[in-house]
């Protein structure tokens, strides 16, 4: 597989692994001019959850999490304002920033994270 179709699965699998938690995805890779937002989502009861996936094969300088430096974050959140200029509803929302690193497992599993294995960080960086 290469590297974007990975990459899109590791997304798709953080996603449905998400789901499986009791999380609603409303949006999947959204863009704009200051970057992009790989999921949002909502958790009950009244949180907006926006998602950056971070894919890492090895956990060399500490894996997909700490590729998140403050240049991604204050991308992120940019991009973060954005989206809640666009849809003003989401802004009634309490906001919270977390990340889901995910990587390959080394065995086949089963369910919404099959072929992966995956550590969310809620809360992991605030505006």
């Amino acid at each position: 597989m290469d590297r974007r179709a990975l990459g899109a699965a590791a997304e798709a699998a953080a996603g449905e692994w998400l789901q499986a938690k009791g999380l609603r995805v409303l949006l999947r890779n959204f863009r704009c001019r200051f970057g992009e937002l790989d999921l949002v989502a909502s958790e009950p009861p009244d949180v907006l959850v926006l998602v950056e996936v971070r894919l890492r094969s090895r956990e060399d300088f500490g894996g997909g999490a700490a590729s998140v430096d403050a240049h991604k974050q204050r991308r992120l959140m940019l991009a973060a304002r954005h989206l809640l200029l666009r849809r003003p509803a989401l802004s009634r929302l309490r906001a919270r920033f977390d990340v889901i690193d995910v990587k390959p497992a080394s065995g086949s599993g089963a369910g919404p994270s099959a072929g992966f294995e995956i550590r969310w960080i809620r809360d992991a960086f605030r505006t």
